[in-house]
């Protein structure tokens, strides 16, 4: 297991703790693997495929994050957030945080922001000051609008799940559903389907026409 991942793996568990006081043990590791990577910057996104995403725009741009002190973790809700930038701050890996969140969840990073000192009286137009890009529904919506459903469906068909996916659309909760809607919920119908597409899309993307949260995240970075 590289250092990295075993830094994003302590970071969670460390969260999970959800107290205000970190145990020893963990804040002493954490910490130890920061100071070896050189640790400048953590992005706090809600999943997993939203790591993928910004992994693999970040590979395409030929950067490796990990090189430049920047590590992906991924909160698993986006009403965590407080407990991981918590960690993040002044008593914690004293750290710069950065991140990709949801519109209809920038009121939980407004608040996680404000209450661990990261700025005050913000409102949503502050997020990207303090390198939180927003999505507009999510970062699957973000990267269907930039690829167009025939785009979408032409990376569908690239990784062999084109017939699979016209089965999806006849279903009968489906049939009456627009190709957008279709293809956000297909890519959530299977355990692994949503992160292995958000890293497919993403490299299928032209690079002069990025989804903008993607764009601004990785320019910030």
């Amino acid at each position: 297991m590289d250092t990295a991942t075993r830094l994003r793996q302590t970071v969670i568990s460390w969260a999970a703790d959800d107290s205000d006081t970190p145990a020893p043990a963990e804040a002493g590791a954490a910490r130890e693997l920061a100071a070896g990577l050189g640790l400048r910057t953590v992005v706090l996104v809600e999943g997993v495929s939203d790591r993928a995403a910004v992994e693999a725009l970040a590979e395409r741009q030929g950067r490796t994050l990990t090189d430049e002190g920047v590590v992906v973790v991924p909160l698993g809700g986006a009403t965590s957030i407080t407990r991981f930038l918590r960690l993040l701050g002044p008593d914690g890996l004293d750290v710069r945080p950065a991140g990709l969140c949801d519109a209809a969840e920038q009121r939980f990073f407004l608040q996680g922001l404000e209450r661990t000192g990261f700025g005050a009286g913000l409102a949503p137009d502050d997020l990207e000051t303090l390198g939180f890009f927003t999505c507009h529904a999510d970062l699957e919506d973000e990267l269907i609008r930039a690829l167009g459903t025939d785009g979408v469906q032409q990376v569908i068909d690239d990784q062999g799940d084109l017939r699979t996916f016209r089965l999806f659309q006849k279903q009968p909760a489906q049939r009456e559903r627009p190709v957008e809607a279709q293809l956000r919920r297909f890519m959530g119908t299977i355990g692994g389907r949503k992160e292995h597409y958000a890293r497919a899309l993403t490299e299928a993307l032209d690079l002069t026409r990025l989804p903008r949260p993607l764009d601004g995240l990785l320019a910030h970075l």
